[in-house]
């Protein structure tokens, strides 16, 4: 599912009326029509609050098919007809001459009437504001979307709610906050900002007639991960294949006190479908995990010999959860990013030691997958958590590209990068928020890049499948720890690998 910002669906629409000749009035009862489409026919009563700009006109066409349903409606016009496109004049004057019950708001007498019918109606439609919005909302604007939230039953937004910045999830100055948002086309980049849920509601993206090529053409790269997209990733196994074709993981993880995340990302890589995993931990909790570990090997990082040896045989390695935040843990690092010809996932303790030292990145023989938190990304980054929650994917993308590096930023919507293409994956949920998943999570992306998928790839269906397990069994958990997730990555795998 492909991303947009309002720059770029501008251009989508500038081409397509001026360059193709689809006349933006078709273009606007699309729309229309598609809204439509998500209203319930049981309702009977409805409020359209609109401006004088091209949302405002898609509101004028919904208007027109809820009366043309038997439907009851009333409009509520914030604007003036000098200041309205010729589309959404047209339809304003349609909709005047059918009768349609038009009430112009310019004084707080008329925000009363407002008031008075969002509460008597059964939905209220927001069509103020669409995704050119630039300025702060403010005067008679912001009054109409606070009477909107605080007295509807039920908001449904087109394209985006009203207030809403579309390319940053900015509330600018007052917002609409929608049940439902039914936008166009493409998915919009503010809807993957932090708590832009509690804004938009529902979200449902629907096509309008707008070509495919135009939408090629102008899209920048930028996706929602989906189940189709990630059971097309997932390879069948060859009937004749044995271990050895899926791949040598070593796990570099734990410490006394941490073994619990050596475990966990070690079975996790078991259990996602590496062919050989070794655990290297310190001999003096190696015992400990060699009791728990019944079908991975472990080996001694005290070894330098064995760990020379294991690490230029791997196809892929994991290096950081448990490890602690120490020079030994700086040190293996350095050892690993020197020495290894395979790709290294570097998480936890390996990106605390990363502080201050990206410089090791540059000298780097191997691809990498950084997998950080907010916490992690902050003190990598230099930026604030709150800088890069506002500005997550640049944030991301910029630094994968300056570091040569996939970059996984983990939390609500996790953004996957190589610094060109952006993934963000729209599972997983508060339920799954315990120690240890993203351990789980460095396990399972070391085991698909031992299987022989691309680092971007294998970071990919690891972030989708780990947050779809974790869906699928809060529907019946109040909490999903890792060892949940590791019992069923199996079958879950296998359920989307055959999905029809």
């Amino acid at each position: 599912m492909k991303i947009a910002t309002a720059q770029i669906m501008r251009k989508i629409d500038r081409y397509c009326i001026d360059i193709l000749g689809i006349p933006g009035i078709i273009l606007m009862e699309n729309a229309a029509l598609k809204v439509m489409r998500n209203i319930p026919a049981n309702n009977k009563k409805f409020v359209i609050v609109c401006s004088s700009g091209n949302n405002g006109g898609d509101g004028f066409v919904v208007a027109r098919h809820l009366l043309n349903r038997g439907n009851y409606v009333e409009v509520f016009f914030l604007g003036s007809d000098e200041n309205m496109s010729a589309d959404a004049l047209v339809n304003l004057n349609i909709i005047r001459n059918m009768g349609v019950k038009i009430i112009e708001v310019n004084n707080n007498e008329e925000l009363e009437i407002l008031r008075e019918s969002v509460i008597q109606c059964e939905i209220t439609i927001d069509a103020i504001f669409g995704t050119g919005l630039s300025r702060e909302v403010k005067g008679i604007y912001s009054l109409a979307i606070t009477i909107m939230n605080e007295n509807s039953k039920y908001i449904l937004s087109i394209d985006v709610p009203s207030g809403f910045e579309c390319n940053s999830g900015k509330v600018m100055g007052n917002c609409i906050r929608s049940n439902k948002t039914v936008t166009f086309e493409l998915y919009k980049k503010g809807f993957v900002s932090y708590d832009a849920e509690s804004i938009t509601g529902e979200i449902v993206i629907e096509k309008i007639g707008i070509p495919k090529a135009v939408v090629d053409k102008f899209h920048e790269d930028e996706y929602i991960m989906d189940i189709d997209f990630i059971k097309g990733l997932i390879k069948k196994r060859n009937k004749y294949s044995h271990k050895g074709d899926y791949g040598r993981t070593l796990i570099l993880a734990g410490s006394p006190g941490f073994t619990g995340a050596a475990y966990i990302s070690t079975q996790a890589a078991v259990r996602s479908g590496a062919g050989l995993v070794t655990l290297g931990c310190d001999s003096s909790i190696q015992n400990i995990l060699s009791g728990k570990l019944v079908e991975a090997m472990t080996a001694s990082t005290n070894d330098e010999e064995r760990l020379d040896s294991l690490i230029a045989k791997s196809d892929s390695i994991a290096i950081g959860p448990g490890l602690g935040n120490n020079k030994c843990t700086l040190n293996l690092l350095k050892k690993v990013l020197l020495n290894s010809k395979c790709p290294v996932v570097i998480d936890s303790d390996g990106l605390n030691v990363l502080e201050g030292n990206l410089e090791m990145l540059k000298n780097k023989k191997c691809q990498i997958v950084l997998t950080p938190h907010m916490g992690e990304m902050a003190r990598i980054s230099g930026f604030s958590i709150d800088e890069i929650n506002k500005n997550k994917i640049d944030i991301a993308k910029k630094f994968a590209k300056k570091h040569n590096v996939v970059l996984l930023l983990k939390g609500f919507n996790t953004i996957i990068t190589d610094g060109k293409t952006v993934q963000i994956n729209p599972t997983g949920s508060s339920a799954m928020a315990s120690g240890g998943m993203g351990d789980c999570l460095t396990g399972i992306i070391a085991s698909f890049i031992s299987q022989g998928y691309d680092i971007m790839t294998a970071a990919c269906i690891g972030a989708y499948i780990h947050g779809y397990s974790g869906d699928k069994l809060s529907k019946e958990m109040f909490c999903v720890n890792a060892n949940h997730i590791i019992e069923v990555l199996p079958s879950i795998i296998k359920e989307i690998q055959d999905l029809e």
